[in-house]
């Protein structure tokens, strides 16, 4: 099993599978499915994925007849915008012995034992094009600030999400950097340079001797989106806080619904009272669209 062969894709399917999270030993990260960058697009087999979108009620049917049997999944990879084909073995052998070792207690009944995942993927229903559009570009880290402490590159890396899952809007991030002064904040970055994926500890704050709440200039929009890597470049590690927790076996579902939601808590007046400053950088005569450089200093 592996990343099998990368061909490229001219046309890309309305929906697909964005991989949130691999569970740790699953048959998905034996197969080297990387979280944030990869979506399920289809399988081998299925003519009308490409031109209609997966069709997740059939492919949780074609997972369950393939169990302990090898089942060739289409992937695509949003740096490197080519589609693979990857050989899995759906199973849940891999999670016995995990279960028995935290397994304190013995079920009251067969049917109360939580099943786990066949393939340890958590997955939303999107669109593969637009997915990763939202990520936000480190352009400069301030001296002494909670930026650099937190070891923020820049020009290398790109924040993806945090622990709650990904953003939908630009503002979304900095109203989750507001919600969280003097509090830990994680969030994960993609470096570039290194092709990986780490967790970050944010702690935002007033009082660390500069402006603004990180030290940190982020770049969104088309010009600070991540470049394709080279074709020859293996997928990155992925970090552990990437990896799905084994007692998440209680949600059957082969997915997690499109743009379910994640609540954070937000600070009154987190709108008249922004500690942060935006810069617009109007690129639009080269692009025919807008970029935004916000200064969090």
């Amino acid at each position: 099993m592996g990343a099998g062969q990368s061909t490229a894709q001219s046309q890309l399917p309305a929906q697909g599978l964005h991989v949130l999270r691999v569970t740790p030993s699953s048959p998905a990260a034996h197969a080297n499915i990387e979280p944030f960058f990869d979506f399920v697009v289809g399988y081998e087999g299925d003519s009308l994925s490409n031109e209609n979108g997966i069709d997740v009620s059939a492919l949780e049917k074609i997972v369950e007849s393939h169990e302990d049997r090898a089942l060739n999944l289409l992937v695509w990879n949003s740096k490197s915008r080519q589609t693979r084909v990857v050989e899995i073995v759906p199973s849940r052998a891999w999670s016995q012995q995990y279960l028995t070792s935290v397994s304190t207690h013995p079920p009251k009944s067969p049917t109360s034992q939580p099943q786990p995942s066949l393939l340890g993927l958590s997955m939303r229903l999107c669109n593969p094009e637009n997915a990763t559009d939202n990520v936000w570009h480190v352009l400069d880290v301030i001296e002494g600030s909670p930026a650099e402490s937190a070891g923020l590159v820049p020009m290398g890396d790109w924040i993806l999400g945090w622990s709650g899952g990904v953003l939908s809007a630009e503002n979304d991030f900095y109203d989750l950097v507001e919600a969280h002064i003097d509090k830990p904040l994680r969030v994960y970055v993609y470096s570039y340079d290194f092709d990986t994926l780490r967790e970050v500890v944010l702690i935002p704050n007033r009082h660390w001797g500069g402006e603004g709440l990180l030290g940190c200039v982020f770049g969104f929009g088309l010009l600070h989106r991540i470049p394709p890597q080279p074709e020859d470049k293996v997928p990155g590690s992925i970090p552990p806080e990437l990896q799905d927790e084994e007692d998440q076996y209680d949600t059957p579902e082969l997915f997690v619904p499109a743009d379910s939601g994640h609540s954070y808590p937000r600070h009154e007046d987190v709108h008249s009272n922004h500690s942060h400053s935006h810069d617009h950088e109007d690129h639009s005569s080269h692009h025919g669209h807008s970029h935004t450089a916000s200064d969090l200093r």
